[in-house]
């Protein structure tokens, strides 16, 4: 004679009724698919980011290795962080930028219009009037650094535009020997 077992109820809640075969394939696949969207998407967007980096260092490895002035506008930021606008059709461009501890310095040439240099005397704070003529600011240890030479019987005129710290104080000589094509030398000089 067999005694009969009592039957347990499933474990859970007593009114559901244990998964079928497809709804726990299911849940899995789901549950698969989360937990790889939440470490794919994290670690691609670790991967991307590591590539722009590095590659970001690498440009500002190769800028900074540079010795001289380098054909090319400076970047919009360097412009604004050392007050030099450079007018809109400007050509010949050069620039060089020096970093210490002590004292930042950019370094900038061109070539423009009358109306160009009149633009870019007034986007630095002044304005032809306040040109010396036979005045060169850029002094001779900077003019050694960017590699530039200004020759007697040239048409020089030069001004110094000082802002309040910390903003920069710049150099300014201009070439006028052709006036209407002046050629722009200046120095921006800033302390961290």
């Amino acid at each position: 004679m067999t005694v009969p077992h009592p039957t347990r109820p499933p474990l859970g809640r007593p009114d559901k009724l244990p998964e079928d075969r497809r709804h726990m394939i299911r849940r899995r696949w789901l549950t698969a698919v989360i937990i790889v969207l939440l470490v794919g998407i994290p670690a691609g967007y670790l991967v991307v980011s590591a590539g722009q980096s590095r590659d970001s260092g690498r440009d500002k490895e190769r800028e900074s290795s540079a010795a001289g002035l380098q054909t090319n506008r400076p970047s919009q930021m360097k412009r604004r962080v050392f007050e030099v606008p450079i007018p809109g059709g400007a050509w010949d461009v050069a620039y060089y930028e020096t970093s210490n501890w002590k004292t930042s310095r950019l370094y900038v040439q061109f070539t423009t219009t009358a109306t160009g240099v009149d633009t870019f005397l007034a986007e630095s704070g002044t304005a032809r009037t306040r040109l010396t003529p036979g005045r060169i600011t850029v002094g001779d240890r900077d003019a050694d650094i960017a590699g530039w030479t200004f020759a007697e019987g040239m048409n020089w005129s030069g001004t110094t535009v000082r802002r309040e710290e910390p903003r920069p104080t710049t150099d300014i000589t201009v070439d006028l020997t052709d006036p209407a094509f002046p050629r722009v030398y200046a120095v921006s000089t800033t302390s961290p």
